[in-house]
């Protein structure tokens, strides 16, 4: 899909959806769990899809329903309770039956977290993918588990207790793929963080939903500490929190324009991407923090260096930002973007040089010499949901139209974006 934006600047409030990243723990932990669970969560997306089916082809029932999904967790040597005693609607929960392939779609999140949970379940499963996912790095760890076959990856050992070592440089799914079933199993285990963890908040979310399960797991900043034979006891319902990296896209729009309201957020969350009010407020914006509201609008925005060790994901928009900020930015310490739905610095630079800014790679990051005003101009989203709509907050202050193709890659994480575009006054025209 291709789209136009005609530049105008963004008012009024928005709910931002629930965390993609919450949901995607909440679902493997009840699917983990002794019990149903009912998830309380706000739309859907392709990477949640993507986490659902692979999880009811381990044998999972997971029924969605408008406002959530319940999930009838696997069953591992008893017998699941009836389904239509635990559907939220009225209706019985239809079992999925078990399936040897389990298809990821574009998310590393669903792949990285369920090659250690298949393994510990037994072996036999196959993941596929689609896009650039199978061909993203994996771990030794992870290596061990699997055979490759034609662009597939084949569970050929099962996953089992002990000590395992990762470095803290890889993706931080790495290691919550391991939290989730390591303490499952029989026998004690503990992963040693070889350098410093990052993107640690992510890490920080998975220990968050697992202990709501009842499962505890301790670490001490070098090392975790797994006891084995645990069980997840399923909190019988639970609310996704606010999705702070979809409501960075707001907040910077709003940082950019008059003023913007975004509402539904945990200002006590562990997402690392509440981070953005910090590089807002330092970068000028003006902000206001309520419980109930986030109120955000624009100041004299100056550059500043960022450490993007904690905060990957915020880097687009950031960027996007800066790109009309006084002075210089420099972004470090973001060498692991390259390994995302694309190289994310050099997809950022294209989509923002495309539109007249002053930007340039780093090794490991980006740098930036903000402009009066982008020009507009036409990009491609190369199929990455986060620079498409970070091409939406760059045309808010852009002298001419933008044209985005491949704006639907929104639908991985974020499928009414252009129509809460829209609602915030944004001018979209789909191009035929």
């Amino acid at each position: 899909m291709t789209i136009t934006l005609t530049p105008t600047p963004l008012s009024g409030s928005v709910t931002v959806l629930s965390s993609k990243s919450h949901v995607h723990r909440l679902l493997i932990c009840a699917a983990l769990a002794d019990k149903p669970t009912t998830i309380r969560f706000d739309n859907t997306s392709e990477d949640i899809e993507a986490t659902t089916a692979c999880l009811r082809a381990l044998g999972a029932q997971i029924d969605v329903f408008d406002g959530g999904a319940t999930v009838v967790p696997i069953c591992r040597g008893g017998v699941n309770p009836p389904a239509e005693q635990i559907s939220p609607n009225g209706g019985r929960v239809d079992p999925a039956p078990t399936s040897e392939v389990l298809d990821c779609g574009e998310s590393g999140s669903t792949l990285r977290f369920l090659i250690p949970v298949a393994a510990g379940l037994g072996v036999g499963n196959v993941f596929v993918g689609r896009g650039k996912l199978m061909e993203r790095p994996t771990t030794p760890i992870y290596d061990a588990l699997i055979t490759r076959e034609s662009g597939t990856f084949r569970i050929t050992k099962p996953l089992v207790s002990g000590n395992y070592r990762l470095g803290g440089d890889i993706s931080s799914q790495f290691f919550s793929g391991l939290l989730f079933i390591l303490p499952t199993l029989e026998g004690d285990s503990e992963i040693i963080v070889e350098g410093k963890l990052e993107s640690l908040p992510y890490v920080d979310l998975t220990l968050d939903c697992i202990r709501m399960f009842g499962v505890k797991i301790d670490f001490d900043g070098t090392k975790f500490t797994i006891r084995g034979g645990q069980k997840y006891i399923s909190p019988g319902e639970i609310i996704a929190e606010g999705d702070w990296s979809n409501a960075a896209f707001w907040l910077c729009a709003g940082a950019l324009s008059e003023k913007l309201t975004i509402l539904g957020m945990n200002l006590k969350s562990v997402q690392g991407d509440m981070g953005i009010l910090d590089i807002l407020q330092r970068m000028g914006a003006n902000i206001a923090v309520s419980p109930q509201e986030i109120v955000v609008s624009g100041g004299d925005l100056r550059g500043i260096e960022v450490d993007a060790t904690d905060i990957p994901d915020l880097i687009p928009v950031v960027s996007t930002t800066a790109s009309v900020a006084r002075g210089r930015t420099i972004i470090r310490n973001a060498g692991r973007l390259r390994f995302k739905e694309s190289d994310r610095l050099q997809t950022t630079c294209a989509m923002l040089t495309a539109m007249g800014a002053k930007i340039q790679e780093t090794e490991d990051g980006l740098i930036i010499d903000g402009v009066e005003r982008l020009t507009g101009g036409e990009t491609d989203s190369y199929m990455d949901h986060r620079i498409a709509m970070s091409a939406a907050v760059a045309a808010t202050v852009s002298t001419g139209e933008v044209k985005i193709t491949g704006a639907n890659a929104v639908r991985k994480s974020y499928p009414t974006f252009w129509e809460e575009y829209g609602k915030l006054g944004g001018q979209v025209t789909v191009n035929k």
